[in-house]
């Protein structure tokens, strides 16, 4: 008969380290996951700026980067995954471009060139959601209760459609449910 040597203290100390690791770990791929995708977003952004004939030469340009992405790096290129990774960086660098004028006065060129890297704090499914809401300070709104609140998809969705935004809004005594959010009213945590 064996005597257990190890204490459940010690081991309840080793398996929750072993846990939070595994969530820290999990997180990071998804953060790299999802800075990946807005890198990839803005290049096909910067090459269609390119382009002569922009419908064409996009539609083309994205059939050729799916097929040679999925030879080698595997399925998720996919054209409409490619678009998404495009609507992504669009829906989020025009953001950051909002955050950033109302901060300073400065000219455009100026402003895009110091506008840092948005800070992701969610899953790729959670952006592919949030992406959909077209009105940035409403984006940002959800994105900050998504993030403060630790909600799954299924709960973003529940309050997404719940209308959380505006019952927020008339709880802190504003009289219009559709009165506008500032990004800059809601920073990131």
């Amino acid at each position: 008969m064996t005597k257990e040597i190890v204490s459940d203290n010690l081991y309840s100390r080793i398996a929750g380290l072993l846990q939070a690791a595994k969530q820290n770990v999990v997180r990071a791929v998804n953060q790299t996951m999802v800075y990946t995708y807005y890198e990839i977003g803005r290049m096909i952004v910067e090459d269609e700026q390119q382009g002569k004939e922009r419908a064409e030469y996009g539609k083309q340009i994205l059939e050729d980067l799916s097929l040679k992405l999925t030879r080698d790096f595997g399925k998720g290129f996919s054209i409409v995954n490619l678009r998404q990774m495009r609507a992504f960086y669009l829906a989020y660098s025009i953001q950051q471009t909002i955050s950033a004028e109302l901060q300073s006065g400065e000219n455009e060129e100026s402003r895009i060139s110091a506008t840092p890297l948005p800070k992701f704090n969610l899953s790729w499914s959670h952006y592919l959601k949030l992406m959909r809401i077209e009105n940035p300070g409403e984006r940002r709104f959800y994105e900050i209760e998504c993030a403060t609140g630790n909600w799954s998809l299924k709960e973003l969705q529940r309050q997404f459609n719940s209308a959380l935004k505006e019952v927020s809004l008339l709880s802190r005594g504003n009289s219009s449910a559709n009165a506008q959010f500032s990004c800059q009213d809601h920073p990131l945590p």
